[in-house]
């Protein structure tokens, strides 16, 4: 639970500037008495209906007082257990804070009292907040899902969607997850819209992201790569921004989080199979039709499989300009993954034909890592050389070099750009864009 949530719903004066960080045992010490008054009143209100004629809120101060009867709690621990109430059932259970709290990135369950939080990139264990028990868990992540119109259960013990302000939430319970329900919940950060808020936190340069610009205006196929977390999405969406409005974009997505601001954009989104196991709607399925809706862009969430064979045929085949995300731990490690899912495809096409294909089809790769200090920066901007004993290689346009670790355990490095016309930077010419002309103007001969 945030301070200024705490300061909110208790009315604590905000010019009282000596407060740390406040939990929920920072105003209600006894542990266990909290969670024993918590769980007999969530209980208790579980099976009672509202009385005609009284409102939410007497319901909850009639079960409170009932409660604590003969308990000695002031009336900030008394304030409090109701708040928690009242999220449990205004809101979503312990949960709620932390969803308000613009601060959170990430929400991490592992068990009843095991819960973590990202702020500013840092994993931190949060031992304010807490579940009474694994049921209570599932009864959280049920209300967060059942506006969805999704459902987890025994029969569905697995599920990945997005919430209604554009946060990924995924659950998994028993049998699935063998010691109890799991939930991982990314938060839509909507601060992060703009190259420009990149550039400030340290991302990327401005040169960084002048070339990135040019590159999606002048209509080359990029590959944005990175591990879990890195910030894969976000880079990607920032970029789709730059596409002209007058261009029709289809984006293909499991779970719609690409928010994109031009008028002609058609989302469309995987289906899971049914209980008959029937229904299902795979990346790939949507890729294949996309070619049959005339886009003039594809972008593709992440490829992960298949697909990548017949997202690079849309490449190949007048669909410059394209994008799409794809784990990898570095650009190098992009493309050898590539080629391992377009071999999993089943097409029997021999790998020499399909390295041909990648090296038709891609223009650059972009890897972006969240470094050690829990910052995001885009370590690499490459484009494909061309082939060298059979192997494509890899030439660096700009990349971050880290030094060192600081005194402040920050990560210590430079961005260095490379002293050379890139080949990709033609294309981007020759379609008519000229933004980053000053940019290699000096390595002209």
């Amino acid at each position: 639970m945030s301070r200024h949530s705490l300061y909110d719903a208790f009315n604590i004066k905000r010019e009282v500037n000596n407060f740390s960080d406040l939990s929920d045992y920072d105003i209600f010490p006894d542990k266990k008495l909290l969670d024993k008054l918590r769980t007999k009143i969530v209980e208790n209100l579980i099976d009672k209906e509202i009385p005609t004629g009284k409102t939410i809120s007497e319901f909850i101060n009639d079960e409170i007082d009932q409660t604590i009867f003969g308990y000695d709690l002031t009336n900030l621990e008394r304030s409090h257990l109701y708040n928690l109430i009242d999220n449990e059932i205004n809101g979503y259970g312990p949960l709620t804070e932390l969803l308000k709290d613009k601060n959170v990135t990430e929400i991490m369950v592992n068990s009843p009292e095991d819960i973590y939080i990202e702020i500013d990139g840092q994993l931190i264990k949060d031992d304010g907040v807490s579940f009474i028990n694994d049921e209570h868990i599932v009864r959280t992540i049920q209300r967060l899902i059942e506006p969805l119109g999704r459902t987890i259960d025994a029969a569905n013990p697995m599920v990945d969607s997005r919430l209604s302000d554009g946060s990924r939430i995924n659950a998994v319970i028993p049998p699935l997850s063998t010691k109890g329900p799991v939930v991982t919940i990314r938060k839509f950060k909507e601060s992060m819209t703009d190259i420009e808020d990149l550039i400030r936190i340290g991302t990327l340069t401005p040169y960084m992201a002048r070339f990135l610009e040019a590159a999606v205006k002048g209509k080359l196929n990029i590959i944005v790569c990175g591990g879990t977390g890195s910030g894969k999405t976000t880079l990607l969406n920032i970029l789709s921004g730059f596409i002209s409005h007058d261009e029709r974009i289809i984006t293909i997505e499991d779970a719609a989080e690409l928010k994109l601001k031009q008028s002609h954009v058609i989302s469309l989104e995987t289906r899971t199979a049914n209980y008959e196991s029937g229904g299902e709607i795979t990346i790939r399925d949507l890729v294949i039709n996309s070619l049959r809706m005339r886009p003039d862009r594809i972008i593709v969430g992440e490829v992960r499989g298949k697909e990548a064979f017949d997202m690079l045929q849309a490449m190949n085949t007048g669909h410059d300009g394209s994008l799409t995300t794809l784990h990898a731990n570095s650009c190098e490690d992009a493309l050898n993954r590539l080629e391992t899912m377009i071999l999993m495809a089943g097409l029997e096409i021999p790998v020499k034909a399909i390295r041909e294909y990648i090296n038709s089809a891609i223009d650059l790769v972009v890897n972006i890592e969240r470094m050690s200090d829990g910052k995001r920066k885009v370590t690499s901007i490459s484009e494909i050389k061309g082939f060298n004993d059979d192997k494509l290689e890899l030439s660096k346009i700009f990349e971050f070099k880290q030094n060192g670790i600081t005194n402040n355990n920050e990560v210590d490095g430079e961005y260095v750009l490379y002293e050379r016309i890139p080949r990709v930077y033609r294309k981007i010419e020759r379609r008519g864009v000229n933004d980053v002309d000053d940019i290699f103007e000096p390595f002209k001969k």
